[in-house]
């Protein structure tokens, strides 16, 4: 369940963080993985919504008017890389264009302006997250953090993802394992 071959491609996975994650900023993160291979991996925190800006201020702050049709959504801290620079990960319903990654058939992630003016005027994917930075591991990094019980995998679904209880990602990634949050300990073992 956490340990993984570095040969596994984990794109389209859910990354739970353990108790006792030794980064305070993914603390409880469910981190959806966009992008896997030896080079690295790429990922955005789809459960901490950024507490000082809601997309309505983004697209206000772009330029990007939707008038009535523009949607009330938060936008996430997407992880401590890149702070600034935006993502969008949605269904894999909207075509995006050239620099849309499309990670599965469910799922997509898309970093240019064109998606926001979609969803703005009510023309985008039908189910998005807005994150600002992204979590990022180097090569061999995230399979180490594996190797010491830092994260578990589960399977992505849209019902977690895209949630609107944000604080109930964390334990519906649990769930999806059949692991009960209480039963967890922040101590790691080898048998």
């Amino acid at each position: 369940m956490t340990l993984t071959p570095t040969n596994t491609d984990l794109s389209g996975k859910l990354l739970i963080a353990m108790p006792g994650m030794s980064d305070p900023r993914f603390d409880k993160s469910v981190v959806y993985l966009c992008a896997h291979s030896d080079d690295g991996a790429m990922g955005l925190i789809v459960n901490k919504p950024a507490q000082d800006i809601a997309l309505e201020d983004l697209l206000e702050q772009l330029g990007i008017d939707g008038g009535e049709q523009t949607p009330k959504a938060k936008i996430y801290f997407g992880g401590p890389v890149e702070t600034g620079r935006g993502f969008v990960l949605h269904s894999g319903d909207y075509p995006g264009n050239e620099a849309t990654l499309k990670v599965d058939e469910t799922f997509s992630m898309t970093a240019t302006r064109d998606v926001l003016e979609d969803i703005a005027c009510g023309k985008g994917p039908s189910a998005t997250l807005a994150a600002l930075g992204y979590a990022g591991w180097g090569p061999g990094q995230l399979e180490g953090e594996l190797q010491q019980n830092a994260w578990l995998i589960c399977d992505a679904d849209q019902a977690i993802v895209f949630a609107a209880d944000v604080g109930g990602k964390w334990s519906a990634a649990l769930a999806k394992l059949g692991i009960d949050p209480l039963m967890l300990s922040a101590e790691g073992g080898r048998a």
